[in-house]
């Protein structure tokens, strides 16, 4: 390869890891680890509430987002959106629980 064909390759090197680190950067996007955790945080909750006898858990719905769990469905007391809240943040690994439950 001749200098000006080195020099060519090192720009297009230095370009390349310049427009890769910028998007490295963006805040609102989860990383693999991050959602691989969530995922391992939704399973956890999910199986919390199936182990909680006193929760008819057919329609709560659990997602993750960076260690916050949302919780939304239908539940027929305010006890039972009280203790869902208070299984999913007992889970390791939720760091805020959004308890969107509601009664039906």
């Amino acid at each position: 390869m001749n200098k000006l064909g080195k020099c060519l390759a090192a720009v297009f090197v230095v370009m390349t890891l310049g427009a890769v680190s910028g998007c490295a950067s963006a805040p609102q996007k989860e990383g693999a680890g991050e959602y691989v955790d969530d995922t391992v945080i939704t399973t956890k909750v999910k199986a919390a509430i199936l182990g909680e006898s006193t929760l008819k858990v057919a329609e709560i719905n659990v997602e993750t987002f960076k260690g916050t769990v949302q919780l939304s469905g239908f539940v027929k007391t305010q006890s039972e959106i009280n203790k869902a809240g208070e299984v999913a943040r007992a889970v390791t690994g939720v760091k805020t629980v959004r308890n969107d439950i509601r009664i039906k």
